[in-house]
């Protein structure tokens, strides 16, 4: 598992819009602090209202410097039909292959419902020199995190 001041695990991906484009997290640091905010799976409630709610706030993380990304194992196809249907402007990245989801230690299945190999919810903020200087992650995935305690690890990062 990441935790604060352990240098972020680093992945390629590819960014969930028409597009298809690839991410590339060593292309993000270095311009201000990155939000990474895993969550399990697009289109469910409790990962709606995270995303929203990351939306509603995307301005002041936006004030702050940081460039947002929200990272699942849905599809870019469904990633992209995601941010559309919600109006979430902040990319969202498709870590299918969940390269990503196993460097973070965020590997989950929840198999009453077929789903194995997702990420866990959580958050990590990664400074401008590559450092985590915010760490989260859910007891439970239904869980959200404190939104202002991200927004005030970015305006201390």
């Amino acid at each position: 598992m990441v935790s604060e001041g352990d240098t972020a695990p680093t992945f390629t991906a590819t960014v969930g819009t028409s597009d298809h484009e690839p991410f590339d997290l060593d292309e993000q640091v270095g311009d201000g602090p990155v939000v990474l905010a895993f969550f399990p799976g697009a289109f469910t409630p409790p990962c709606t209202n995270e995303m929203i709610a990351f939306q509603e706030r995307a301005a002041a993380f936006d004030d702050a410097g940081a460039t947002l990304f929200g990272i699942s194992a849905d599809s870019p196809f469904s990633l992209g039909a995601f941010r559309e249907e919600h109006g979430i402007e902040f990319n969202l990245v498709s870590d299918m292959g969940g390269d990503a989801i196993r460097a973070y230690g965020l590997e989950m299945d929840i198999a009453d419902l077929g789903l194995h190999g997702i990420a866990n919810r959580a958050v990590f903020v990664v400074d401008d020199d590559g450092a985590v200087v915010y760490s989260w992650v859910a007891d439970d995935p239904t869980n959200e995190p404190d939104y202002e305690a991200v927004l005030d690890a970015v305006e201390s990062a």
